[in-house]
């Protein structure tokens, strides 16, 4: 048997939100509005106006 989906939306936890460019559930940076997956934002890091600090 595998698991059924209810079908309410997630209001908090992982599911709730998702990555505006490709939709993961992973680590999403929600920080500034952004909404982004860790890797799309580092895809658009320096097109955002972010810098990179050593």
């Amino acid at each position: 048997m595998g698991k059924q989906r209810s079908g309410k939306e997630r209001e908090y936890g992982k599911g709730s939100r998702q990555c505006r460019r490709c939709g993961s559930h992973g680590p999403v940076i929600r920080r500034y509005g952004l909404n982004l997956c860790r890797r799309c934002f580092r895809e658009l890091a320096q097109k955002l106006g972010f810098r990179k600090y050593e």
